[in-house]
């Protein structure tokens, strides 16, 4: 069982409520976001309209809690949902899930007054959020930032350039890291700050749109501040420990991101299965050859082990176990890879028509090449569960 000490750490705790949910989810995203697929690649936005629908059903408040507006609903509620939605039109998920990169480490690091200013439009789908931190020069290095929050008389003034910053140019908020101190040699991770920050700020500035080669109706921007002036009371957290609140919504949001990479697996195996149980080629269907029917085969497996690794971490997050980390890491690394995989095999086994963009199949390579970047490159999160491990170790955990 090493490094885990019990069988029971194992479960995914899923229960009726859940498969409700999930069905619910299903018939919006077939209702809804599947007549848009082709509209939404050939036009790269999603229709207002469609986006409203989500809110109205309340999806932008799950997993938030009720008294700050939310549906509630736990972690393995917005993994199905990511899953779900991403199984269709990953791109919205995208869009949809990102509001949790601002307002879940305002729940664990925020004040009362600012859940209630900022929590509850976003929860109630009044406005919508983004999470400011990479930058050119730093992504899945957060220590590296160097945008600059300087202080002033009513608060702190902000100067730097954001990367790849997706909902920027529609969300009414940012949670944005700046360094507050200068950078220590032997404590890189020390010196930041982060802020909330409302796109009506003066010096707030919507950069130019990346053309990044998935994610077609959300794709990211570039976000500048220029001397921007943001009140005292928007500094989120301690002053100078901005690293512990950015790298926490990490550990959260690479538990969706798995999710999202389920589902574009999911899509991906349905397809090759599909096609090959229907097309046929010397006179017999596809999966009558041994070389498609392994690769069908070897797919499913890979999926599920990717679902329950998906689902694991989030029974753990929910249960508030500190091996979470480590386990968000591997669904993380595991399920991208797994995604980015099928969805080339569903390419090859769909031949010349897995490269005609109307047929729908070659976007999900695309997206899912994006999924092993994003929320931390995946070498970062071997990293995470190589070092998460020897903490584990530290604490003398039994071996049996």
């Amino acid at each position: 069982m090493f490094p885990f000490g019990d069988v029971n750490d194992f479960n995914i705790g899923m229960n009726q409520e859940h498969e409700l949910f999930r069905k619910s989810i299903r018939q919006f995203c077939e209702d809804k976001l599947s007549p848009i697929i082709m509209e939404v690649e050939r036009t790269n936005d999603i229709p207002q309209n469609v986006i409203d629908d989500a809110k109205n059903l309340g999806l932008t408040g799950i997993g938030i809690p009720q008294e700050y507006g939310g549906q509630g609903g736990d972690m393995r509620m917005l993994v199905i949902m990511s899953e779900e939605i991403s199984r269709v039109l990953p791109s919205f998920g995208t869009m949809l899930l990102v509001n949790h990169l601002f307002v879940d480490p305002l729940i664990v690091f925020g004040t009362e007054d600012q859940k209630s200013k900022y929590v509850v439009p976003v929860a109630t789908g009044k406005a919508l959020a983004a999470h400011a931190s990479t930058e050119p020069g730093a992504g899945s290095d957060v220590a590296g930032i160097s945008t600059t929050a300087r202080k002033s008389e009513s608060g702190w003034v902000l100067n730097g350039r954001k990367a790849f910053i997706t909902n920027a140019d529609r969300a009414d908020f940012f949670i944005a890291s700046a360094r507050t101190s200068p950078a220590n040699p032997q404590s890189r991770w020390k010196g930041l700050s982060t802020f909330i920050v409302e796109k009506g700020f003066s010096g707030v500035e919507i950069g130019h749109k990346f053309d990044v080669i998935g994610l077609r109706g959300e794709q990211p921007n570039e976000v500048i501040f220029n001397d921007v002036a943001v009140p005292e009371e928007n500094l989120v957290g301690k002053l100078d420990e901005g690293f512990k609140v950015v790298v926490t919504t990490y550990d959260y949001s690479r538990i969706l991101i798995a999710a999202q990479a389920v589902g574009i697996a999911q899509a991906a195996f349905e397809m090759a299965f599909n096609y090959s149980t229907q097309r046929k080629a010397f006179e017999k269907p596809l999966a009558s050859f041994e070389g498609i029917a392994f690769k069908i085969s070897d797919m499913l497996m890979e999926l599920e082990a990717s679902r329950l690794l998906t689902y694991w971490a989030a029974y753990l997050a929910d249960s508030k176990r500190p091996e979470f980390y480590m386990a968000s890491s591997i669904a993380k690394t595991y399920s991208t890879e797994t995604a980015e995989k099928m969805a080339s095999l569903t390419i090859k086994i769909h031949g010349g028509a897995g490269v005609d963009r109307d047929t729908g199949v070659e976007r999900l390579l695309r997206d899912s090449v994006i999924t092993t970047i994003y929320e931390g490159a995946n070498d970062i999160q071997r990293l995470t569960v190589f070092r998460s491990l020897l903490r584990m170790i530290s604490k003398n955990l039994e071996v049996s």
